[in-house]
């Protein structure tokens, strides 16, 4: 019926609703859940599958941190490459000295045989 301004606004609401039918709503349940339930499964087990790919990218992401940490820890990079320098220079030193003996011995010849 029409609601007066001193009633409140859930009166008559109750008594307009159709009785429920328990067994319809229990199959419309089971229709709702036999509809959706593979896909949620699917949905479930792919999620499964994504998560377990995760934990091996991470375990192996972590095996080729510690990797890394490693050769840091053999080896400084730095070190290696003064050391790297340091021994170019060596060789630049020999190899000019052998140049200067290489002239000295050329100029030995060329004097023998001029004697």
């Amino acid at each position: 019926g029409v609601a007066h301004s001193d009633a409140s606004p859930d009166e008559g609401v109750i008594e307009d609703l159709p009785l429920i039918d328990e067994k319809a709503v229990e199959q419309l349940t089971e229709g709702l859940i036999s509809h959706y339930l593979p896909d949620l499964q699917r949905s479930k087990s792919a999620l499964q599958e994504l998560t377990q790919n995760q934990v091996v990218l991470l375990e192996t992401l972590e095996q080729e941190i510690s990797k890394f940490k490693e050769c840091n820890s053999i080896v400084d990079i730095n070190v290696l490459f003064s050391e790297a320098k340091h021994y170019h220079n060596k060789l630049v030193n020999i190899r000019n000295e052998m140049m200067m003996l290489h002239d000295k011995t050329s100029k030995l010849k060329v004097s023998v045989i001029n004697i």
